[in-house]
């Protein structure tokens, strides 16, 4: 009787695998691709940083190139000294925290429906809802839609028609799809779950990791916008962070037919070139701390609406 005998694998003096010299060549070709993926991705961050706390003449000469040259806070005790700096950040997070919780009910208020095979005309609602991906109506019948609701000159102009993003609703509606099978909506019927308690106590549990990334892509999209607010608010105490900073740096603009003097011309366009790395990382800083307490869900959040092989 023949006894099938497997290979040996071959190992170096211990118990790891002896790797192959292309897997070793493999190996290096990719720590070198993602060590240079790396430093692009962190140099402009880490400059940008540099360069905020630097002096505004050490930025404009081109000295700082990867460390903070001549300490020097000039572009934050600028921005912070602003008068309705402080009201900016409030408004913007009263946008952030109030827009992106109506975004995420509303976006799962419109999907939810249309994952049920039995709601009348779902596939023409579902049309319905995707056709602005294609065709939209323009700046002014939207400008003339938000005036005709009262929104103009209010926080809600900022909120509402912000509210729903149709990728969003794609991405919501596959999940939901993948995720909550009919089966398992019929269990829950036969047990006496009501449509509202299926909602509740079933759906949204399971689609914790969902709401999660759902909330951070509204958050950032609310707290970064500055288009709206200038289309559709006249009152400064409207005004979010983004306009603000965005009024800093025009009033500290260099007029060069109004500046006589030479050294005051040079002095104001290098405070000029600080500001806008201060701006953006006072801008940057409340998006970079929500991200920790959603980054445990980003692994799941990543595969949401994938198609399962």
């Amino acid at each position: 009787m023949s006894i099938l005998r497997l290979p040996s694998i071959q190992r170096k003096s211990g118990s790891s695998i002896q790797e192959s010299r292309g897997d070793k060549v493999f190996s290096w070709i990719n720590y070198t691709f993602l060590t240079i993926i790396l430093i692009v991705v962190l140099y402009p961050l880490i400059y940008t940083l540099s360069a905020s706390i630097s002096a505004p003449s050490a930025v404009i000469s081109g000295k700082v190139i990867l460390f903070p040259v001549d300490f020097s806070l000039v572009g934050y005790e600028k921005i912070f000294s602003y008068p309705t700096f402080l009201n900016g950040m409030l408004n913007s997070l009263f946008y952030t925290i109030v827009g992106s919780s109506v975004s995420v009910v509303v976006t799962f208020m419109a999907a939810y429906p249309l994952t049920r095979r039995d709601l009348p005309g779902r596939r023409f609602l579902t049309v319905l809802f995707f056709f602005p991906m294609l065709f939209s109506g323009g700046l002014i019948p939207f400008y003339l839609v938000v005036r005709d609701l009262g929104l103009v000159n209010t926080r809600w102009a900022i909120v509402i028609p912000t509210a729903l993003s149709v990728w969003n609703l794609i991405i919501t509606i596959s999940f939901l799809r993948a995720s909550i099978p009919d089966e398992l909506y019929e269990a829950a019927q036969i047990d006496g779950c009501s449509d509202i308690g299926f909602l509740l106590k079933i759906v949204l549990p399971l689609a914790k990791a969902l709401i999660a990334v759902l909330f951070l892509v509204y958050a950032v999209g609310q707290w970064n916008q500055w288009f709206f607010s200038l289309v559709f608010q006249t009152n400064p105490d409207l005004l979010p962070l983004q306009n603000i900073l965005r009024n800093i740096l025009i009033l500290n603009k260099v007029d060069l037919g109004m500046m006589a003097d030479i050294k005051r011309m040079a002095d104001q366009q290098a405070l000029q070139e600080q500001l806008k790395f201060s701006s953006i990382v006072v801008a940057s800083v409340p998006v970079l701390l929500l991200y920790p307490f959603v980054q445990r869900y980003f692994v799941q959040g990543l595969t949401i609406g994938a198609i399962k092989g």
